[in-house]
C-alpha cells in the first residue's frame, strides 16, 4: 500500500479523526481525494483530524469520545495520545439494561468437525496428556520427566498429540486461605479438566506445599470416566485421584520420581490412544478470542472479522467467549445492553465493580493497560483501545458471564471476567473450558498455547508478510480493499473446523511455540 493514493479510514459518520492507511505512513503535504492536507507527517494507523478541533473539544473515534484536545488541533494534524486529555469512566450506576434487541440470525447448520467426544459430553480439538503440578517446587521434575516421555513413550502411542505439563508460579507461600485465592486454585483445577485432555487427570505434588493435591482436586472434582478411577461404589462412587508424591518415602533418589511419572504417564497415555475422532456439530466448538499487541487496525480489520465469525459460531451453536476487563470497561454501556437477561447484566456490572476495586488497591487504574506499542500502532489511550477491541464479540446478545477460573456452563456468546495481559487471559480462557483459541494481533507477538490450537490473525498486511509462517490469516486485506470483513470471517470460520478436526494445525502448533500458563492471583503472597 506505500505506493498506492494516500488512504485514511474513518469508523464512523461521527468522527472527526480517522487512521492514515498507508504503509510507512504519510509525509507533511499529502492531500487526499477529500481534498485533506497533512500539516506533519503521521505515522501509519495513527489518526488525522478530519476537521478543525478547538482546544477542549471532544476527539470522537467510532462515534465515541475517546478524548478531548489540550490544545487546538487543525485538520490535517496528527492526533496522539500527547495531546488528549482521557475521559473519566463510564459510572456502573444507570446502565441501559437488555435495551438491544438484535433480530434473530438464522441458525447455521451443517457444519461439523472431526473432534474426541469425552465421557462428560464435553469435545477435545486434541488427544493431549496434560499433567497438573500443584506446586511450582516440582516443575524441574516434572520437566525432565515429560521430556522423557516425549522421547521414549509417546512414539508408542500415536493417536496422542503431546503431553504438556501444566506448570505455574502458585502452590506455596502463599495466603491459600484469604479470600481470593479462590481464583488461582479453581482456575487451576478447571485447567486440569479441559476437554483438550480427554479425562485424564494425573498430578504430580512435592508433599508439603499449601496446595494439596486434595483441595486442589476434591472428590467429585473429577467426572467419573469408568472403573479406572473409582474409589467406591453404589451411592458412594468418587473419583481416585492419581497422585505422584515426590516427597514419598518410596522414592530413592531423582530417577525414582521420574520412573514414577512415567509409570502413571503410560497408563493415561494407553487409554488416551485409544481414543479416536469422530463427526461433531460445530455448536462444540468452545472458542476464546483475544488480541494483543494491538494497533488502530485492530478494530478495523481483524477484530471485526473475528466479530462476525462470532456471530457465524453463535449461530452454529457454539460457544464464544470474549474477555479483558480493562479493554471492555470503557464499552459497559453498550454490553450492558446487549445482554440477554438483566441477570447477565448486573453479573457483568459486577464483574467490572469488581476490578475496579481491584486497580484502586494497586493505586492504578484502566489507563495503565495500553503498552508503549499500543500507542506506537495508534492507539492513543484505552478508551480507543476497547472500542476496538470489543468489536471482537460480533452482534449477538451476550447470554452469560464466567468469573475468573469457572467453568462456562452456558452456550453462545459469554463474557469471561479476565485481565487483559495475554497469558492470563488465555490461562483463564483454558479454565473455562476453550478447545480452540483465536488471537489477532497488529504489532505481532509469537504467542502460542501447548494446551489448546491458536489461530494468530494479523491485523495488518505488512505483519502478515513479514511474519508470513507465524500469522495463519491476514485480515489486512480488508484496509487494502481486497477482501470483506464477511470474506475474513467466513475464512476464519472454515480454518477453525479445519484446525479443530486436526486437518491443519496452526503456526503455533508447526513451530511449538507455546507461552506458559499464568494463574491470576489477586489474594496475597506471603
Amino acid at each position: 500500500m506505500a505506493d498506492s493514493a494516500p488512504l485514511h479510514i474513518r469508523m464512523h459518520a461521527d468522527d472527526n479523526v480517522a487512521i492514515v492507511a498507508n504503509d510507512g505512513g504519510l509525509p507533511a503535504g499529502t492531500t487526499f481525494p477529500s481534498g485533506l492536507k497533512l500539516i506533519e507527517k503521521v505515522p501509519q494507523a495513527h489518526k488525522v483530524a478530519l476537521v478543525d478541533i478547538a482546544e477542549g473539544a471532544p476527539v470522537i473515534r467510532y462515534g465515541v469520545v475517546i478524548g478531548r484536545a489540550l490544545k487546538a488541533l487543525p485538520a490535517g494534524s496528527w492526533v496522539h495520545e500527547r495531546l488528549l486529555a482521557m475521559p473519566e469512566a463510564r459510572s456502573l450506576e444507570g446502565l441501559p439494561i437488555s435495551t438491544v434487541r438484535p433480530a434473530p440470525q438464522e441458525p447455521l447448520s451443517g457444519y461439523t468437525f472431526e473432534g474426541y467426544r469425552n465421557p462428560d459430553g464435553s469435545v477435545g480439538t486434541r488427544n493431549i496428556l496434560a499433567i497438573t503440578q500443584t506446586v511450582q517446587c516440582v516443575a524441574g521434575v516434572t520437566d525432565f520427566a515429560v521430556q522423557r516421555i516425549k522421547s521414549e513413550l509417546l512414539p508408542k502411542y500415536p493417536n496422542v498429540d503431546d503431553v504438556v505439563a501444566l506448570a505455574h508460579t502458585y502452590g506455596c507461600g502463599v495466603a491459600i486461605d484469604a479470600p481470593d485465592a479462590i481464583v488461582p486454585i479453581r482456575t487451576l483445577r478447571n485447567i486440569s479438566l479441559n476437554p483438550n485432555f480427554g479425562g485424564e487427570v494425573m498430578v504430580v505434588s512435592l508433599g508439603c506445599e499449601k496446595l494439596q493435591p486434595e483441595r486442589l482436586l476434591p472428590p467429585g472434582s473429577i467426572p467419573l470416566v469408568d472403573e479406572r478411577n473409582v474409589a467406591d461404589v453404589g451411592e458412594n462412587a468418587t473419583s481416585q485421584l492419581d497422585v505422584v508424591c515426590l516427597q514419598d518415602e518410596a522414592h530413592v533418589g531423582f530417577m525414582s520420581m521420574i520412573d514414577s511419572v512415567m509409570r502413571q504417564a503410560e497408563e493415561h497415555l494407553e487409554r488416551l490412544n485409544s481414543r479416536r475422532r469422530e463427526t461433531v456439530p460445530a455448536s462444540e466448538l468452545v472458542v476464546g478470542v483475544q488480541c494483543g499487541g494491538s494497533d488502530a487496525f485492530s478494530g478495523v480489520t481483524a477484530n471485526p472479522a473475528v466479530g462476525f465469525c462470532t456471530d457465524l459460531l453463535v449461530r452454529a451453536g457454539a460457544t464464544v467467549m470474549f474477555s479483558e476487563v480493562t479493554e471492555v470497561r470503557d464499552g459497559i454501556d453498550q454490553l450492558t445492553a446487549r445482554a440477554a437477561t438483566p441477570e447477565v447484566a448486573q453479573a457483568m456490572i459486577r464483574e467490572m465493580a469488581w476490578y475496579d476495586a481491584y486497580l484502586q488497591r494497586g493505586q492504578v487504574d484502566r489507563s495503565a493497560n495500553t503498552t508503549p506499542g499500543n500507542k506506537k500502532g495508534g492507539l492513543s489511550n484505552i478508551v480507543e483501545k476497547a472500542m476496538g477491541s470489543i468489536i471482537k464479540s460480533g452482534s449477538v446478545p451476550i447470554s452469560g458471564v464466567v468469573p475468573p477460573g469457572e467453568k462456562a456452563r452456558a452456550k453462545g456468546l459469554l463474557y469471561a471476567a479476565t485481565p487483559a495481559s495475554d497469558f492470563i487471559c488465555g490461562t483463564l480462557q483454558v479454565a473455562a473450558g476453550m478447545n480452540l483459541h483465536v488471537f489477532t494481533t497488529g504489532r505481532g507477538t509469537p504467542y502460542g498455547l501447548a494446551e489448546v490450537p491458536v489461530i494468530k490473525v494479523a491485523t495488518r498486511s505488512d505483519l502478515a508478510r513479514r511474519w508470513h509462517d507465524l500469522m495463519d490469516i491476514n485480515a489486512g486485506r480488508i484496509a487494502d480493499g481486497e477482501a470483506s470483513i464477511e470474506d475474513v470471517g467466513w475464512e476464519m470460520f472454515r480454518l477453525m473446523l479445519d484446525v479443530a478436526s486436526g486437518r491443519k494445525k496452526t503456526w503455533a502448533e508447526q513451530w511449538k511455540l507455546h507461552n506458559s500458563l499464568v494463574l491470576f492471583n489477586p489474594a496475597p503472597v506471603t
